[in-house]
């Protein structure tokens, strides 16, 4: 009975999920400004079900677009039409999905991890997993790290920050920093979101609260921030992945950030993690207007990239969002400037690309040491040059 019960348990978690059989990634390059106009009309046909992994922004930078199945012969009709290159970078994405599964559930059949030093950060882990992780680290190091509860997600999942006060001289460069200054780190700031890419749908990227009079489900947490919210690069519809929700700070997820940064009131530095693109951006995303302190953030992301490349060589883009991405309004890092922190960054992780939001777990690791020397030079800055 038990072993039945399990295979039930395995059937609904498999057979439950939304699957991306035959989606392809296109990656579109646009020749000059007329093509370019036309691939943001077609990001923008909501019928199509495209999902942009990448926006198109300027001639430079290629435009990255999952197209299901049943609409890859329309699209690819259309690019062929107007005379737009592509090509086929994922040839189809479940395929790479499934890999991905059967890695986890290899990994989930070993032992449960007892200590911190036990855990596996060469795999991809369940939210429990993440959580019990976090427990963990605060069990066993209750001197120097403590868990706070800064909110809860619509559906109630608790949203943590780990404070982290000292390193007791392991390090000698942390140690320099956090005698100065303490760490928060989030872990998981949409962990609805996260849980239902799990159960659902693996490539889903906003919150999960619904939208009154719409089917659609779910605003991108990063379109929220009250900095030029509604502007320019969110959209107004709840079914666009860049929907910008009804207001801002709409999202418990949002408002429990900027209420733990208003009432700390002392953050010198903000830094958020996103992927992909290999890019490490600054102030403004809404508007055009330079942000008074771009020099020294210019500088200092030059600094930061730099350090980051020297372990493996991984390239990196740099400069404020509008400059180096697109135009988006209602961004984190906006409000965060906005709000007297200086040093507020957002890293793109690996890779450019060749896997997208589908980076294998064999770069985990990897990623993580490289864009630790990145975050060093970036907290060293801080703590020598704030009171």
């Amino acid at each position: 009975m038990k072993g039945l019960l399990v295979f039930t348990a395995l059937f609904v978690a498999v057979f439950g999920k939304e699957t991306f059989q035959g989606d392809q990634v296109l990656r579109i390059t646009a020749k000059d400004e007329g093509q370019l106009a036309l691939l943001k009309e077609l990001a923008g046909m909501e019928h199509l079900e495209l999902d942009v992994w990448r926006e198109p922004t300027d001639l430079s930078t290629p435009v990255d677009i999952r197209v299901p199945n049943i609409h890859l012969q329309t699209v690819k009709a259309f690019l062929e039409a107007e005379d737009i290159q592509y090509y086929i970078m994922i040839e189809d994405l479940q395929v790479m999905l499934d890999e991905e599964q059967e890695q986890m559930l290899k990994a989930a059949r070993t032992a449960a991890p007892r200590t911190t030093d036990d855990f596996d950060y060469s795999n991809y882990h369940t939210i429990d997993q993440i959580y019990a992780f976090q427990d963990m680290l605060v069990a066993e190091n209750p001197s120097l790290v403590s868990k706070v509860v800064i909110g809860q997600s619509y559906e109630r999942r608790p949203l943590t920050v780990l404070k982290i006060v000292t390193d007791y001289g392991r390090d000698t460069a942390l140690t320099s920093i956090l005698n100065k200054m303490d760490i928060f780190l989030e872990v998981m700031t949409n962990p609805d979101g996260f849980a239902y890419t799990q159960t659902s749908n693996r490539m889903w990227r906003k919150t999960r609260k619904p939208n009154p009079g719409s089917s659609c489900v779910g605003t991108d947490p990063n379109r929220n921030w009250d900095a030029g919210f509604g502007g320019p690069g969110a959209s107004s519809s709840p079914c666009s992945e860049t929907y910008r929700g009804p207001s801002a700070h709409s999202e418990s997820e949002v408002k429990s950030i900027v209420d733990f940064v208003t009432s700390h009131g002392k953050l010198k530095s903000f830094v958020s993690i996103h992927s992909y693109s290999q890019m490490l951006l600054y102030p403004y995303g809404y508007t055009k207007t330079p942000c008074k302190d771009q020099n020294e953030l210019h500088n200092l992301a030059k600094k930061a990239i730099t350090d980051l490349a020297s372990l493996y060589g991984t390239s990196y883009r740099y400069g404020s969002i509008i400059n180096t991405i697109y135009q988006a309004s209602g961004g984190t890092i906006d409000w965060t400037y906005n709000q007297g922190i200086k040093y507020s960054y957002t890293f793109e992780l690996r890779d450019t690309g060749r896997y997208g939001f589908i980076l294998p777990a064999n770069q985990i690791i990897p990623t993580a040491r490289e864009t630790w020397l990145a975050l060093m030079a970036i907290m060293k800055h801080t703590s020598d040059n704030t009171m």
